[in-house]
């Protein structure tokens, strides 16, 4: 897909890979609508921020109606980047968190991508990525709930692209391993370091997808830190 003068929605925008998505879509001559719970430390003439909890449909609803009003229904860009995870053995887990753990990173996709898709199938052109998680294709202990989502995540994923792809839409999950991120700021015994993947390179990888020929079709990209613990 050409990239210049599309317009994209990129969810989870206050930093990390979702920020770093958006520089780089600007870059490319995008049109950026953020939808996140908090303004990013960026300004741009392209990138419009609308306040959005994706775990919450109503709020989805009004910022989805808010980008249609400013910018267009033409939205051929999909990002569902917004996720978070709980740390905590299973049967110590609040159900509170278990549940917005859900409630963000699963039903948000839904939320968010049942409204754009409408508007990609009338232009015969579309690509949505969901990122997920190498959490997503196996087990970690004490993450029960973000695994099962991501897991979660990969299943609709598949099942949302044989249901697209003969309308011109392609959807492409991303598992990033262990990245610098704040994704780690609540986690006990982890903190984002130098031997983790940097931002701005799954960001790229995620760019580079959206920028295949429209009949190349890429369903599954994996990546992981070369060195997680650093040199030997």
């Amino acid at each position: 897909m050409e990239i210049n003068n599309q317009i994209a929605v990129v969810t989870g925008v206050s930093k990390g890979i979702g920020l770093e998505v958006v520089k780089l879509l600007i870059e490319k001559g995008a049109v950026v609508a953020g939808w996140g719970r908090n303004a990013p430390d960026f300004q741009h003439d392209n990138f419009h921020f609308f306040s959005c909890d994706v775990s919450d449909e109503d709020s989805v609803e009004d910022a989805f109606q808010q980008t249609k009003s400013k910018l267009s229904s033409d939205i051929r860009i999909l990002i569902n980047n917004a996720g978070y995870g709980v740390a905590g053995k299973f049967e110590e887990m609040s159900s509170k968190d278990w549940k917005s753990m859900f409630d963000t990173n699963v039903h948000g996709i839904f939320y968010v991508s049942k409204r754009l898709v409408p508007a990609m199938k009338v232009a015969d052109e579309g690509h949505i990525i969901n990122i997920a998680s190498i959490a997503g294709l196996n087990g970690v202990a004490n993450f029960a709930g973000y695994v099962g989502t991501k897991h979660a995540v990969r299943g609709i994923s598949h099942s949302m692209y044989m249901e697209l792809r003969d309308f011109g839409i392609k959807v492409s999950t991303i598992y990033p391993g262990s990245t610098q991120t704040n994704f780690f700021d609540e986690i006990e015994g982890t903190i984002a370091n130098e031997n983790m993947m940097r931002p701005q390179d799954v960001a790229l990888t995620i760019v580079q997808t959206l920028e295949t020929h429209p009949n190349y079709f890429v369903a599954d990209i994996e990546c992981r830190p070369l060195r997680p613990k650093g040199k030997k």
